[in-house]
């Protein structure tokens, strides 16, 4: 039978004795590590007089001290081999990209289901990955060619009156300062509402500030 060494760091303590109380019940699965930051995790690693073995490691995001992200740098220095799998609640795609471009193999919505991430485990331990279903989408559209850019689709002085609403420039602000008349301004703003499928300048306002435009 396989025997498969974990370790988890995480400082939520209902949710790191929940995964060791299901995974640790698994005749198939050890605990190597359980510590609430990077910093214990890093302290207990170098106590023993032998480095214990670590297979799989779950590692969370938002930790006190050393975030995951920063602490993937240290751990690989330790466990060079260890599969990394991020088990977080962060599901934004520059925390998923720079946790995969760090080094972890894997990423995994707390969400997920007990059951689910300890099929996860021996999926990774026998040399597969795993992505929450979410998760995946995200990857997947990140790497979709983009078949529509909402850029695209305003003309370079749409751009600039955007850019004046950004600025909180009223109508006539943005009339003078492109030298254009108001209705004109009035005019552009109609075909960004169409072209951008919003209703309201704050919601113009609120795609341009998320870099949707």
């Amino acid at each position: 039978m396989e025997n498969i060494h974990l370790g988890i760091i995480e400082d939520d303590p209902v949710i790191r004795e929940s995964l060791e109380t299901y995974l640790g019940a698994h005749p198939a699965l050890q605990f190597s590590i359980v510590a609430g930051s990077v910093e214990e995790f890093l302290e207990k690693a170098d106590k023993p007089l032998h480095r214990p073995k670590m297979d799989v490691l779950l590692l969370d995001i938002g930790l006190p001290g050393m975030s995951g992200i920063e602490g993937i740098r240290h751990i690989r220095q330790k466990f060079p081999d260890t599969d990394i799998v991020m088990l977080t609640t962060f599901e934004e795609n520059d925390k998923i990209f720079k946790s995969l471009c760090s080094g972890a193999c894997s990423y995994i919505a707390k969400r997920t289901p007990l059951s689910t991430i300890q099929e996860a485990i021996f999926t990774i331990h026998r040399g597969g990955s795993f992505m929450s279903p979410s998760i995946a989408r995200k990857v997947v559209q990140h790497f979709m060619p983009k078949v529509r850019q909402e850029d695209d689709l305003l003309s370079p002085r749409q751009q600039q009156i955007v850019e004046g609403l950004v600025d909180g420039l009223s109508y006539k602000l943005i009339a003078d300062k492109l030298s254009i008349s108001i209705d004109t301004v009035r005019d552009h703003i109609k075909r960004i509402y169409r072209a951008l499928e919003v209703n309201s300048k704050a919601e113009i306002i609120r795609k341009a500030l998320d870099g949707d435009i």
